[in-house]
């Protein structure tokens, strides 16, 4: 039986040129679950993120999160009502500190506005900086709060952007490519992190290559070849099926 849904995708195109990249996909992301796409490079997987966030408007169909329309909205109107963000490429602050970089999105976040406040600076600054702290620290990062963010390496930064979109308590978290870059030590704590937010009710949608994220984490997943959806079901419905296989690994066994 299906929970409550979410995020409704209906019907999306998105033609680049002559490239279609997005081809009649239809998904419904249920409430507290975790939900993977998974397909080969060029699939459409980062295009179908940016259409919902609202950086790409699409050809035809619509994003709707939880009854209101996202499609024609502008990025920050789509933050506004719970949705963020991770990128694949890291968007940092990359001269201010990581401390600085997961309080930023926190005070935009709690005063609704994502408008400077200085009233509500004052107000939460030792109650969003001790959250900061939590979060960096759930992450592995708490030994460098008070670092340069901009000299991290590639797998800290992907951490440090995973928790600016955690500070911001979204009701839906999307992530692009989370442990690109990192370690398997650091890829596991990732994982263990995105297990426990998931206990708390978070809805996750991730986009991910490593097969041991997608299985560690996905209830149900999604699989994108040449913008179109060829698969859908539970882990262990996709990885035994054959067309899945044929399209994202050649055939070989996920």
């Amino acid at each position: 039986m299906t929970g409550n849904i979410v995020l409704n995708i209906s019907y999306v195109d998105k033609t680049f040129g002559g490239l279609q990249a997005l081809s009649n996909v239809n998904l419904e992301i249920e409430e507290g679950k975790t939900h993977a796409i998974i397909g080969p490079n060029g699939a459409g997987k980062s295009t179908l993120l940016n259409v919902c966030v609202g950086r790409i408007k699409p050809d035809r169909g619509t994003v709707t999160f939880n009854g209101e329309i996202l499609t024609g909205k502008e990025p920050f109107e789509i933050n506004q009502l719970g949705v963020a963000r991770v990128f694949q490429t890291p968007e940092i602050f990359p001269q201010l500190s990581v401390l600085d970089n997961v309080m930023i999105p926190a005070f935009a976040s709690r005063d609704g506005s994502f408008e400077f406040n200085p009233f509500t600076l004052l107000s939460d600054e030792t109650k969003i900086r001790d959250e900061a702290l939590r979060v960096l620290s759930d992450l592995g990062l708490g030994d460098q709060v008070n670092n340069v963010s901009g000299s991290m390496s590639r797998g800290d930064k992907r951490r440090l952007e995973l928790a600016m979109g955690l500070i911001q308590r979204p009701k839906l978290l999307l992530l692009d490519e989370p442990t690109a870059g990192m370690s398997r030590a650091d890829t596991n704590r990732t994982i263990e992190t995105l297990i426990r937010i998931k206990e708390r009710g978070m809805t996750k949608v991730i986009i991910e290559h490593d097969m041991h994220v997608v299985f560690s984490l996905a209830d149900k997943i999604s699989v994108l070849a040449q913008g179109a959806i060829i698969a859908e079901g539970a882990p262990d419905e996709i990885r035994g099926n054959p067309k899945v296989q044929e399209a994202y690994l050649g055939g070989a066994q996920i």
